[in-house]
């Protein structure tokens, strides 16, 4: 069943950390690949003509593309390990709602955070927190948003969280104050080896973050 996989990504993509952390809570062995987003493979080009985009998740030579779909192929293609989706249909809808409401929302948002200033920039922070405070509603008051068992929509969303920290030194404002809730619970998360070991460190997000102004020319 596991035959050849292969992971087309670039380090600092919270989409990207998805799908390794799928992977990892798995156990599935794969090969990583480092993208240049400025200079793309050909491999890239060839297994996502469409996008072009990372991640690419290559298994038995076949592309699949879009993280959310990598995150639900790798459920279904290793049923036999710990489920990420919920049995339940009406559950297993909830959890893709929500997982679609960060992919339409955070990034979009977030990005706003760093590249702008002023009014804009308040605007932008004000709306991130909205965001995890939907979130952080849904969540309630379990270990996580599948329940007891970490899950599908835990992975949806805990790569945002190494993100945090850049967001909150460009933008002078604390996530933990707005959402103890949800840093409690993205802690929760961290304790697993699965996510520990596919997420970056808060503070190299924030370099590369600064490097990406720099090269933006945003001061």
């Amino acid at each position: 069943m596991e035959g050849a996989v292969v992971l087309l990504d670039f380090w600092p993509s919270m989409f990207g950390m998805r799908t390794r952390v799928a992977l990892a809570e798995k156990q599935i062995k794969y090969e990583y690949k480092e993208e240049d987003l400025r200079n793309k493979s050909e491999l890239l080009l060839q297994m996502n003509p469409v996008h072009k985009k990372i991640p690419v998740l290559i298994h038995n030579g076949k592309p699949v593309c879009e993280s959310l779909i990598q995150v639900q192929y790798i459920d279904e293609v290793w049923n036999d390990r710990a489920p990420l989706l919920p049995a339940n249909p009406y559950k297993r809808a909830t959890a893709r709602f929500w997982a679609d409401f960060i992919d339409k929302k955070l990034y979009d948002i977030g990005t706003r955070i760093w590249k702008t200033k002023g009014e804009e920039q308040e605007t932008a922070k004000k709306e991130y927190i909205e965001c995890l405070k939907l979130l952080e509603g849904e969540l309630g008051d379990k270990a996580y948003f599948g329940g007891d068992n970490f899950g599908y929509l835990d992975v949806a969303l805990i790569p945002f969280y190494c993100w945090f920290y850049a967001y909150e030194q460009c933008g002078n404002f604390s996530i933990e104050a707005e959402c103890p809730k949800l840093i409690a619970w993205a802690k929760r998360c961290m304790q697993k080896e699965s996510v520990a070991k596919s997420l970056p460190d808060q503070q190299k997000i924030y370099e590369f973050l600064l490097q990406m102004k720099k090269a933006f020319g945003i001061e």
